[in-house]
């Protein structure tokens, strides 16, 4: 199969001082990756509550810690520290084609 190679989309990396010393790009993705943990674990917290009251707190603090991730994914995505894959449209479409298959397999409709 003819693979093409991946289109990576990224913006024009900010430079930060590349030494021993954590620099603003090193401070925001190691807050980047705190938050995704953390969502995790507000996640698994909810999945687990039995109170109704503690799972309402719990999830909205979920949701502030999920758009603080967003908004961290954003900020090194905007300064170029973050890239990502450009989707290829057909790989799309076989997947799409798969997966909606299962669809009449569940239980509901």
């Amino acid at each position: 199969m003819n693979q093409q190679p991946s289109q990576k989309v990224q913006n024009p990396e900010t430079s930060v001082p590349k030494n021993a010393q954590m620099n603003e790009r090193d401070f925001i993705n190691d807050m980047l990756a705190t938050e995704k943990y953390m969502t995790d674990s507000y996640c698994t917290a909810m999945n687990e509550a039995s109170c109704d009251h503690l799972y309402q707190d719990v999830s909205t603090i979920f949701n502030e810690s999920q758009d603080c991730q967003r908004n961290l994914y954003n900020l090194m995505f905007k300064n170029g520290w973050y890239s990502i894959e450009a989707a290829d449209q057909q790989k799309m479409q076989q997947t799409y084609q798969q997966f909606s298959g299962y669809t009449n397999q569940l239980p509901y409709n």
